[in-house]
């Protein structure tokens, strides 16, 4: 029912969706199943700010008249760095019907948000039959903001023909955010994965906002719209409408933190496009640097002060769940090589921090760690020394020793430092941020409670299925919902510049921390 791959190849995400259009009727689609994604774009320049105007394209949504708009208030609200974080922000949200003439104001004051901006429209449509969603056709907006000003917070409100965020009465609606700043000062950053709707998710949204952080890290498995996660059409239980919760539970920080996200297994909705990825082009606007946006749309990169952030996309390397592997062809890991080259020669860049889903090591009794991940992957963090790894996939929090050639190249106890540049790289899972808990086969050891053993039993998941193995790097294991939390702090040239890791738990205690030093430039 999809677009024939040869042709495919050849086409945009746009063309492929109007092919989709013009081939079947709206009683096809929703007998097979099929889901379209419209955009109707707008943008205008003014002074200090500007929103990115996309290619306008024919909505495929079906036609719906727009409600009085003073009825509709905006939700959902998340923010994301354009490709230069000191200059570029982009503000989404969401409406629960279609409204009219959609915009975001902005400013240096509450006071002042004389600034309007036009908001470009993606109206997502996914019709009965798939999964369990009902006919359900959801509105996200977006306004890509570029020529601010580094290290400035800005006030801004978004809102539509009858709703005003400068009227005196919605002045509560408004919302905030800061631009990197011009040069490398301390800041704090977060993260975790595997987040989905639920008590535990809004515990650590509510910890998280406390950390005040910069920006925030999702390593994939976001909503959990799919809850198979196989990404195939026959994947059971789909409902689009999770969404909806998910940007409302999450909006309380990232309405002025950058939620920054990287796509999981769950995240391949297969009725979105031939990759699984249109509902997430509608949801996210992400970083526009990629080696391939048709196929990988969540993967990018971005520099905040002395460190940089590279997102990958594992659904292309995973042998354990293959929906996507081999997409992009190779493009990615290529282009990964290129950015960790480019970041090691930068001056201005001291750390690499790479953050993807799927583990490659962690001794989960449900998924463990990726062979593709592995055999793709860790000979670069290796060859590039790379500062720090952050997955999810495996619900629970686990820490490495220091690795290197599949080994422990140093035990890295409770409070340690590593140092990459001479010893190997640290990985961290952080998969406990608010769907139900895996398990281990060895006993927790975190903070406060260690429980050291010298082998833990687990697998690999290679082309050839599972294959045991016992290893001896399974430092700190903590079997509850939890986050990341780093601090960064700069150094003079030829001093040490660190990275302070912690773990925290959704109890506020902290259950491990730990240093890695490298010699700022």
């Amino acid at each position: 029912m999809g677009v024939p791959e040869k042709l495919a190849a050849r086409m945009s995400m746009a063309e492929q969706h109007e092919y989709l259009r013009a081939r079947f009727s709206r009683r096809t689609m929703i007998r097979g199943g099929a889901v379209t994604l419209g955009a109707v774009a707008g943008g205008a320049f003014v002074p200090g700010a500007t929103a990115r105007a996309a290619v306008p394209t024919q909505s495929t949504a079906p036609a719906v008249e727009s409600v009085d708009g003073a009825l509709v208030a905006p939700f959902g609200r998340h923010l994301a760095f354009g490709d230069d974080p000191r200059t570029e922000i982009t503000v989404s949200w969401q409406v629960p019907v279609a409204v009219r003439n959609p915009f975001i104001r902005i400013g240096a004051h509450p006071w002042d948000l004389s600034r309007k901006i036009p908001a470009e429209v993606r109206a997502l449509h996914t019709p009965a039959g798939v999964g369990a969603s009902g006919d359900h056709t959801q509105y996200y907006l977006h306004a890509q903001l570029t020529h601010l000003r580094p290290g400035r917070t800005y006030y801004y409100g978004v809102g539509h023909e009858g709703f005003d965020p400068a009227e005196r009465h919605l002045l509560g609606t408004l919302g905030t955010f800061t631009t990197a700043p011009a040069h490398k000062e301390p800041f704090t950053f977060t993260a975790f994965g595997d987040q989905g709707v639920s008590y535990h998710a809004l515990a650590n949204d509510s910890l998280i906002l406390g950390q005040n952080p910069v920006f925030h890290l999702h390593a994939g498995d976001i909503a959990y719209g799919d809850p198979s996660g196989a990404g195939k059409t026959s994947d059971t239980g789909f409902d689009s409408r999770t969404w909806d919760q998910f940007l409302a539970q999450t909006e309380s920080v990232a309405k002025s933190v950058p939620w920054m996200v990287s796509y999981g297994n769950h995240d391949m909705e297969a009725w979105y496009s031939p990759n699984g990825y249109g509902g997430e082009e509608a949801r996210f606007t992400l970083p526009d640097n990629g080696p391939d946006k048709k196929n990988l749309p969540g993967v990018y990169s971005f520099v905040y002060g002395n460190t940089a952030i590279i997102s990958l996309d594992p659904n292309d390397v995973s042998f354990e769940i293959p929906a996507n592997l081999g997409i992009s062809g190779g493009t990615q890991t290529t282009w990964f090589e290129a950015q960790l080259k480019k970041y090691r020669a930068s001056k201005d860049v001291d750390f690499i921090i790479v953050f993807f889903h799927h583990c490659a090591y962690c001794t989960s009794t449900a998924h463990a760690s990726e062979g593709g991940v592995r055999q793709e992957w860790v000979p670069l963090f290796e060859k590039y020394t790379v500062d720090l790894v952050i997955n999810g996939h495996n619900h629970q929090y686990e820490r490495t020793d220091v690795i290197k050639g599949d080994k422990v190249a140093k035990k890295l106890p409770i409070g340690e430092t590593a140092y990459p540049e001479t010893e190997g790289v640290v990985y961290v899972t952080a998969g406990a941020a608010g769907r139900s808990l895996y398990a281990f086969s060895a006993p927790d050891s975190y903070e406060g409670h260690l429980n050291e053993v010298d082998s833990v039993a687990s697998f690999v998941n290679t082309k050839d299925g599972k294959v045991d193995e016992t290893v001896a790097w399974s430092r700190v294991r903590y079997l509850n919902y939890s986050f990341l939390r780093v601090d960064v702090e700069p150094a003079p040239r030829g001093h040490y510049a660190k990275l302070k890791v912690s773990g925290i738990a959704e109890t506020g205690d902290r259950i491990d921390h730990f240093t890695v030093a490298r010699r700022a430039k």
